[in-house]
């Protein structure tokens, strides 16, 4: 039974990778200057014209390994809070991580991005600093001494605390010219602005050290989920690991939440989906929500460039508008 469970499994992680890649070639061909795949095959291999590959590895190609990297980072981070507090509810948006970054993100982008200096490489270290502070205030809002912490308790501080940083935020955007403030809606609705090669370049070990960090613990991830005194009869740190797990939880949502903006639902429903699809097995559990995150940016943010809604949507909307059935089904779900 344990066999067909896991090749169950790897052939949903199979199928997910080969439908992510036919939704990146699909995204490649589609937009608002169509290519045929036999001119995206031509550009691939060298032999497109300057065009072609201007279209595909300046605009469209640094789009997709965004999507797929920001839905990677937001979906494993939800999975790691999802487990660790053992709560459908738990993800980066929902316990005010996002909202801790976005503000570490707008303050920097308000006092230096006029001044020319929006680096690829502080963006992410500043989002962390700004989440870690918010994981550090809302664990220590939710802490009473001799008792364990309540999963509830901490996403309600969690709310609370997003909803204080939502406002500081706000706050700060009816401070900016014009154009920051467009760039600062944009961003909270969750718009893929960084799809640069540099920024990417920085994002890219940022989320593949941290994910390989997050699978090498997996076990420790599905011993967690039997219970503390279980794991720690079975020798698990309990503390250290939650703390380890919790930062690399932290660094991967506000990585993404730097050059991606917030994207609230991608980080709690795509573990839940994922866990619908292989179980509670975290081996198969963590690639497989990295791959449902990807998906879910990745085609939200094909249609974006594909369909003409009479206006630049950016791609956390149409997330919204996507899976806000599905959350409304988790709610009742918890009720």
């Amino acid at each position: 039974m344990k066999l067909s469970r896991n090749t169950r499994g790897i052939s949903i992680i199979l199928l997910l990778v080969v439908l992510t890649l036919l939704v990146a070639v699909l995204s490649m061909n589609v937009g608002k200057m169509n290519l045929s795949p036999l001119e995206v095959f031509k550009v691939i291999i060298g032999e497109g014209t300057s065009k072609q590959n201007l279209i595909v590895f300046d605009f469209r190609l640094p789009r997709i390994v965004l999507s797929i990297l920001v839905g990677i980072g937001m979906g494993i981070s939800g999975c790691i809070m999802q487990s660790l507090l053992k709560n459908d509810m738990a993800s980066p948006g929902t316990l005010g991580i996002s909202s801790g970054s976005g503000l570490f993100v707008l303050m920097y982008i308000t006092l230096f991005a006029s001044e020319g200096l929006l680096s690829p490489i502080l963006l992410p270290g500043l989002a962390f600093a700004g989440g870690l502070k918010a994981a550090f205030l809302i664990f220590m809002f939710a802490f009473r001494r001799g008792r364990d912490i309540s999963p509830t308790g901490l996403i309600l501080t969690g709310v609370a605390m997003g909803s204080g940083y939502s406002a500081l935020s706000l706050m700060l955007t009816l401070r900016l010219d014009k154009q920051q403030h467009d760039f600062a809606l944009r961003w909270q609705a969750g718009d893929l602005w960084g799809d640069d090669w540099s920024y990417i370049m920085v994002l890219l070990p940022w989320v593949l050290i941290i994910c390989f960090y997050v699978f090498y613990r997996s076990n420790t991830l599905n011993t967690l989920n039997l219970g503390n005194q279980t794991a720690s009869g079975l020798g698990v740190a309990i503390k250290r690991e939650f703390i380890g797990l919790t930062i690399a939880a932290v660094a991967l949502a506000s990585g993404s939440v730097a050059l991606g903006g917030n994207f609230f639902f991608v980080g709690m429903v795509s573990p839940h989906l994922a866990r619908k699809l292989v179980g509670p097995n975290h081996k198969l559990l963590l690639p497989t929500t990295a791959l449902v995150g990807a998906l879910v940016i990745l085609i939200a943010d094909t249609l974006t460039r594909t369909i003409s809604f009479g206006a630049d949507i950016p791609t956390g909307i149409i997330i919204t508008i996507l899976v806000t059935p599905y959350f409304l089904y988790l709610l009742s779900k918890a009720s």
